[in-house]
């Protein structure tokens, strides 16, 4: 696992954007061969966003060739809702860039079938082979999607319950009101994220810092999916200070060291 510590979390977005945007570019994506993406909602991403519609905007990065996939959808919310995921992804990002409405992937909570629909999922994500780049947030109990704790890292797209502190922590899209908030979700599996090429993952403000603990000091466990990034061989950790603070000083300035090192590889 590669980690990032950064002192805030406009330094993280900037990172982060940077980032995304050298492996697009890098990649050199066209209609044949697109490049994949998976994003994430919810507050988390929502500077690393503002930042990459910024840069876009100065012609830095095309996003005409890239196909976004977006991790998860509360049940019942129509996608005009604008406290739907689609609505949130389109408001926030895909409608400020040169993306086409077509590759912009959403899973539907309103879908007669929802279990053929976490299928037509999994296999639209297959039919391109796999992610490039998978994109997310983590909550203050490890979740990685609507992946709560105890879910299986062998896990596909599916139905989940959602836990009373996640909607605790999304009652702030619904007027505070946690009795608004769906108790349902479909979401993407931990073995769905895991079959990305690579995974990166953002951490900012203190109450995410136990997850950051769990992930990076801890043992693989289930109940804190977090911690499936070990398992990943090619996965980015991405921190601001106040989610390390949990951290031993020796684990902070031991990943600083291997990334100077790996800056002066890239060099």
């Amino acid at each position: 696992m590669r980690v990032i510590f950064l002192n805030n979390s406009d330094q993280v977005a900037q990172w982060v954007s940077d980032y995304i945007v050298w492996k697009i570019n890098y990649f050199k994506p066209t209609k044949i061969n697109p490049f994949i993406l998976g994003l994430p909602t919810g507050n988390t991403p929502i500077k690393t966003y503002k930042k990459l519609i910024k840069i876009h905007q100065n012609g830095q990065v095309s996003f005409k060739h890239v196909i976004i996939f977006t991790m998860d959808e509360y049940l019942g919310l129509s996608r005009e809702d604008q406290r739907s995921y689609c609505k949130f992804i389109h408001n926030t990002f895909a409608d400020h860039i040169d993306i086409l409405k077509e590759n912009v992937n959403f899973l539907n909570g309103n879908a007669e079938d929802l279990h053929l629909e976490c299928e037509r999922y999994e296999k639209k994500i297959k039919s391109y082979g796999s992610v490039h780049l998978f994109v997310g947030g983590v909550g203050k109990d490890g979740h990685l999607a609507f992946n709560e704790p105890g879910s299986s890292f062998s896990s596909r797209t599916r139905i989940k319950n959602l836990s009373k502190d996640t909607r605790i922590s999304n009652a702030q899209f619904f007027n505070n009101n946690i009795d608004c908030v769906p108790k349902l979700a479909l979401t993407i599996g931990l073995a769905t994220l895991l079959e990305s090429q690579e995974i990166l993952i953002i951490a900012t403000g203190q109450d995410k810092a136990i997850a950051v603990q769990a992930a990076i000091e801890g043992n693989i466990n289930h109940m804190w999916p977090i911690s499936c990034l070990q398992l990943h061989q090619k996965s980015i950790l991405v921190c601001d200070d106040s989610s390390s603070i949990e951290l031993k000083l020796k684990t902070i300035k031991y990943f600083q060291e291997l990334e100077m090192n790996n800056s002066v590889i890239v060099d």
